[in-house]
């Protein structure tokens, strides 16, 4: 009796080990496989948040319909308006250095609006590439360096409107009719002559890739060089105008404030629409101007480097917070699942072991 009892005892002994080891294999064998599965989802979910984050492509709606009906509309105005204003202007004789820096200002606005439709046509893809590639190569240059001819001779107003309101009785060559012509003459020249080798460096054959022309992929490298450089130039030329006018206008307005104090006017409506009016001036030049140069540094350096501002804001806004979230998804699922899968091993040994 006593032997058939140790004989039992040792019987449940060894089932019970047994039964312990079977446990742990197949626990080992759960894990092995969930690992393997897990593993596999992990890397099927983390190519496949790999080619969704790689999709993040450019809206071209806009500059391809929004843009070219803006600048429609902008053509027909600006077409009236500036040859209303040349009509005005041409008709008046030339007594003065404003009047000849004014009508300056007509003839370069009224030479870039007449390269809009080019540019309408050019950002729409209506028309062949040889229209993109003339446009790139001529209309474009033409239409931003009129731009910076208008800066530099609003400048130039700015400066004789201060000679003559602050300074009324001091003696300036720059006062002189003959002398605003030829200031306004030099602008033109040295302008088209800084923008003439955007013209020429743009030698390179048209490379048409998806029915569309990049314009920079008609520039050698010396031309991409001369882009870039001449476009910093151009940076200075706006922000250096923008610091002459907000000197020249700031003294102009101070010399008015105390001409109406001086002479006891009481009038405090005509000193309220004198301040606006200079005020105005710098806002609508700041506004009209300021946020293109803005943008067009980071712009530039995407034409004519290739690692630059729009691939890392590119990164930035579509791959890291993206990533970052299904990253945390896909740990907080792993960890509810292997959490799970203890719980579910924890009770079937405490089932073993009871049995």
């Amino acid at each position: 009796m006593r032997s058939s009892t140790a004989h039992g005892t040792r019987y449940m002994s060894f089932s019970t080990t047994e039964t312990t080891a079977e446990l742990h294999e197949t626990r080992w064998t759960y894990n092995s496989g969930y690992n393997k599965e897990s593993s596999n989802k992990d890397c099927k979910m983390n190519s496949t948040l790999s080619n969704t984050s790689v999709k993040c492509v450019r809206d071209t709606s806009v500059t391809a319909v929004v843009f070219p009906c803006l600048y429609s509309v902008l053509f027909i105005v600006a077409l009236i308006l500036n040859s209303l204003a040349a009509w005005i202007f041409f008709s008046i004789p030339s007594t003065s250095t404003f009047v000849v820096f004014l009508k300056n200002v007509v003839a370069a606005d009224l030479l870039m609006t007449l390269t809009i439709p080019l540019r309408v046509l050019s950002d729409a893809g209506v028309g062949s590439w040889r229209l993109r590639a003339f446009h790139c190569r001529y209309s474009a240059v033409l239409f931003y360096i009129t731009i910076y001819i208008s800066i530099l001779l609003l400048g130039l107003i700015s400066l004789d409107r201060y000679l003559k309101i602050v300074r009324p009785f001091g003696k300036c060559a720059l006062q002189r009719v003959r002398v605003g012509q030829w200031l306004s003459a030099a602008v033109w020249v040295v302008m088209l002559a800084l923008a003439l080798p955007n013209v020429i460096l743009s030698d390179k054959p048209p490379r048409v890739s998806g029915g569309k022309l990049k314009c920079t992929s008609m520039k050698s490298e010396a031309g991409l060089m001369w882009h870039e450089g001449f476009n910093y130039f151009c940076q200075v030329v706006f922000w250096g105008t923008l610091a002459l006018m907000v000197f020249c206008y700031t003294f102009i307005s101070k010399k008015v404030y105390e001409s109406y104090k001086a002479s006891k006017s009481r009038c405090q409506a005509a000193r309220r629409r004198t301040k606006a009016k200079v005020f105005v001036v710098v806002a609508v030049f700041f506004i009209c101007f300021a946020p293109f140069h803005f943008a067009r540094v980071p712009y530039t350096l995407t034409q004519t480097r290739d690692l630059v501002f729009r691939k890392r804001l590119t990164a930035t806004l579509c791959l890291k917070p993206f990533n970052k979230g299904a990253t945390e998804s896909t740990t907080a699922t792993s960890t509810q699942m292997e959490m799970s899968q203890l719980g579910n091993t924890n009770k079937v040994s405490s089932n073993g072991t009871s049995q």
